[in-house]
């Protein structure tokens, strides 16, 4: 009854947060104070609850370190140029008739080269929505379209956030995982293409051309060498390097670029890494501000308050009852089923993406011996869950920062597609008797 009660009042906290547009984070730390008086309830020490809590936060440091890094990532290729050339080249050789369907495909190029959702949102998501808007596109349109491509790459690159934490839960290879992910994602990829080149199709509009955004031609130096900090990451990447090594390298590059065509001095570079980009022309900093250690900061505490959590959950066994439940699902239909219906609750439940995972792991992590499995099924569902709850903060923070309405979300047809589609599949894998076949 006590695992109930706590349980709820949580979710109670969660709730008033949400309703009174509340920082989740204070919620998050009034949990922390209701998990610690829970733990006392069961006799535990203060001592032995702070070991448990620093247990929990161990386990993240590693995804701590890579989000500093890439916060520092962010920030140079957004100064260096990389970001400005992609817009910049990309949206001039588009084809207006379908500009839902090229604004889902370049958020997913660039979701899946910068492996950040909301960095993504926060460039390329705005240009297309900026861009659709001359053009007489609808909102809803161009919203479901960017919201389903900043997932894309949010889900699979090798510098997510996501993709990290997943791959630091599960103790499993990053890269292995994105194959894994790839593998998985081909059909409904295609479905959601076929999807906006129908339903987005426009039968006239104005050329678009990249005079429209010359203001990056006269910002930055759109030299091809801007391209080098993307290019060493995809390298790496292929080269299957430890993730911060990789990350390091295209820091490294992006110095270099930063320096050599841009013009930066030193201290212009340690200040863009510490705080971000910021442009001086009002027009390019509504559209590239950002970066930077500082732009993660709310993440990482997010992660290591979610993290302190499991050390808790781990030795008071709260969850177990969940867990309990969460078999009896998977017993009835299939292993990934549960997963699913598991990523909706803790996902509507915490509000953000980072504790949403952690919880279904915790909640199903023991359905599994095949650690990979796993690590796509979480991939497959809560990753792209959380952002077709309109009050998470990932799907509130993208469509806010475009301003298309939460209604936008319907029309993000490849986040219902992916976990659908391997719904589906392990449907017809446990006739074949194996009921977590990926």
């Amino acid at each position: 009854m006590a695992e109930v009660l706590t349980l709820l009042v949580f979710s109670l906290l969660l709730l008033f947060c949400i309703v009174k547009n509340v920082s989740v984070l204070i919620a998050l730390f009034a949990g922390l104070v209701l998990f610690t008086i829970y733990a006392l309830y069961r006799k535990f020490t203060f001592g032995e609850i702070l070991r448990m809590m620093l247990a929990g936060v161990k386990e993240a440091r590693t995804i701590l370190i890579v989000f500093s890094l890439i916060g520092m990532l962010t920030a140079l290729w957004r100064a260096g140029g990389t970001i400005p050339f992609i817009i910049y080249h990309t949206v001039s050789v588009i084809d207006p008739k379908f500009f839902v369907l090229f604004s889902f495909l370049l958020c997913s190029l660039v979701s899946l080269l910068t492996g950040t959702a909301f960095g993504t949102v926060s460039t390329m998501g705005i240009i297309c929505m900026m861009t659709g808007k001359a053009l007489g596109i609808p909102d809803f349109y161009l919203g479901g379209a960017i919201l389903s491509g900043i997932f894309f790459g949010d889900r699979c690159s090798p510098m997510s956030s996501s993709a990290l934490l997943v791959s630091e839960l599960t103790r499993t290879n990053i890269h292995r995982n994105i194959t894994n992910m790839m593998r998985t994602s081909i059909i409904p990829f295609i479905l959601a293409v076929t999807f906006y080149a129908v339903t987005g199709r426009l039968e006239s509009s104005p050329q678009v051309t990249g005079e429209k955004l010359s203001f990056f031609a006269q910002s930055f130096n759109l030299t091809p060498w801007v391209l080098l900090p993307a290019a060493v990451i995809i390298f790496l990447t292929l080269l299957r390097l430890n993730i911060k090594v990789t990350i390091l390298c295209s820091i490294i590059a992006g110095i270099l670029v930063s320096i050599f065509c841009q013009g930066m001095s030193v201290y212009e570079l340690i200040r863009c890494m510490l705080i971000g980009y910021r442009s001086g022309n009002a027009k390019l900093a509504e559209l590239m501000d950002g970066g930077g250690i500082a732009s993660m900061f709310q993440t990482m505490l997010i992660i290591a308050i979610s993290s302190s959590y499991f050390g808790i959950f781990r030795k008071t066994n709260l969850l177990d009852k969940i867990k309990q439940w969460s078999f009896m699902v998977a017993r009835r239909s299939t292993n990934f089923a549960a997963v699913l219906v598991v990523s909706v609750i803790t996902a509507a439940l915490s509000c953000n993406q980072t504790l949403a995972t952690m919880l279904t792991y915790e909640i199903t992590e023991k359905m599994f011996k095949d650690r990979e499995k796993l690590a796509v099924f979480l991939e497959n569902s809560v990753i792209v869950v959380s952002a077709l709850i309109p009050w998470s903060i990932a799907a509130a923070f993208p469509l806010t920062t475009i301003g298309a309405p939460k209604s936008s979300i319907v029309y993000a047809v490849y986040l219902y597609a992916l976990p659908l589609w391997n719904l589906v599949m392990s449907y017809v894998d446990s006739r074949r008797g194996d009921k977590s076949v990926i």
